[in-house]
């Protein structure tokens, strides 16, 4: 038996809405969506459209504003270097995942930019204050996760979007997390919102989404064939061609709107209440043990997710061990550096996600069997 809590990573299994998505898609979608008159591209074409209007009206953007991408890495470089091609300063959260610090880095260890970071702490409040004390008055972005990867913890986004909104700045957001859990909407002062196709919208991993609100201008990274004014050598500057130079994966797109479909179909309040459940049993499984260090804060609002760490013991020397009993977590630092550096954990942590078909039996078991492990 395995049992699959690393949902954080990618959701699975998937719904059987978004497989069968994938498999008519492979049978029916076999065009390149807007290249092309005939039947083929036409049909593809129209299921591309479809899959761009319910991902973008769950989020409140325009079908013309959600742009298809390879995964949410791939939207925050399109958004952090699109939107700082000609420099200015940035401030970034000190919970990001590398996804969006990586970028952040670069462009400012080129000298295109300027960096600063704001620290996040367990109390919204002063986490609010962070950024706005980083404010200068030639601040063009702000970028933030919605939730932490790590702990799951749920940053002030909504308080730091009016805050952006006050100053003219972008705000652009992290939602790999978040969305398909949070009832995340960009007219709730999101700018661009950057998230993956196949965590909490459970489609197939290679999708992502970029979303934006029209107001901010992004440079393309990349330019070449879009299907449209194939006449000129100049890259369109209209969204979605501007970003989705190439062929779009219609494959993943249908998927990525099955998913979309069946997270809308329970209702994101229903979901966060079923993972929310599975993480309590989990952490009262845990409770009363020395030896286990839960890294939350009551402080904090969080996502069903829980890090932890077992006193004496390597996170992947944990994690190998739980694999060995039939239980995937991931171990290490989760491709987040600063947020580690942020939690005081070199080595990283054990981190448990549930998804929508997790079980509370499975979790309390799981527990148990950490505390077994802890004992050792």
């Amino acid at each position: 038996m395995t049992v699959n809590f690393d949902n954080a990573a990618t959701t699975f299994p998937k719904p059987p809405a978004v497989r069968r998505a994938v498999l008519q898609a492979m049978e029916r979608f076999g065009g390149n969506a807007g290249r092309g008159g005939h039947t083929l591209a036409a049909a593809t074409s129209e299921a591309l459209y479809s899959a761009r209007e319910e991902a973008g009206s769950f989020f409140g953007a325009e079908p013309e504003n959600t742009v298809f991408t390879l995964n949410c890495t791939h939207s925050l470089n399109l958004a952090i270097q699109g939107v700082m091609a000609d420099g200015g300063h940035m401030i970034i959260s000190s919970m990001e995942h590398n996804s969006a610090a990586r970028p952040a880095f670069a462009l400012a260890s080129a000298g295109r930019t300027d960096l600063s970071v704001a620290e996040v702490f367990p109390d919204a409040e002063r986490t609010l204050g962070s950024f706005r004390s980083l404010i200068r008055n030639d601040t063009k972005a702000v970028v933030c996760t919605l939730a932490s990867n790590v702990t799951g913890q749920i940053m002030p986004w909504q308080e730091i979007g009016a805050l952006c909104r006050s100053r003219g700045i972008c705000f652009i957001a992290d939602g790999a997390q978040a969305c398909g859990i949070l009832d995340v909407d960009i007219r709730d002062g999101i700018n661009i919102l950057c998230t993956s196709g196949h965590k909490g919208l459970y489609g197939i991993t290679g999708t992502g989404l970029l979303l934006s609100d029209g107001r901010f201008s992004i440079r393309p990274l990349m330019q070449g064939g879009t299907g449209s004014a194939s006449g000129s050598l100049e890259q369109p500057e209209l969204l979605p061609e501007s970003l989705e130079s190439g062929t779009v994966g219609i494959i993943g797109a249908m998927s990525v709107k099955a998913g979309v479909q069946f997270v809308r179909s329970i209702g994101t309040e229903k979901i966060r209440a079923h993972e929310g459940a599975v993480c309590r049993r989990f952490l009262e499984g845990l409770s009363g043990d020395s030896r286990i260090r839960v890294y939350r804060s009551p402080e904090s609002r969080y996502l069903p997710v829980v890090s932890f760490g077992i006193e004496g013991m390597a996170p992947e020397r944990a994690a190998a061990l739980l694999s060995e009993e039939g239980y995937c977590l991931r171990a290490g630092l989760h491709c987040a550096a600063l947020a580690h550096r942020t939690l005081g954990t070199p080595e990283g942590t054990v981190r448990f996600s549930p998804s929508v078909f997790s079980r509370q039996e499975d979790a309390e078991k799981l527990a148990r069997t950490v505390r077994r492990i802890a004992a050792v």
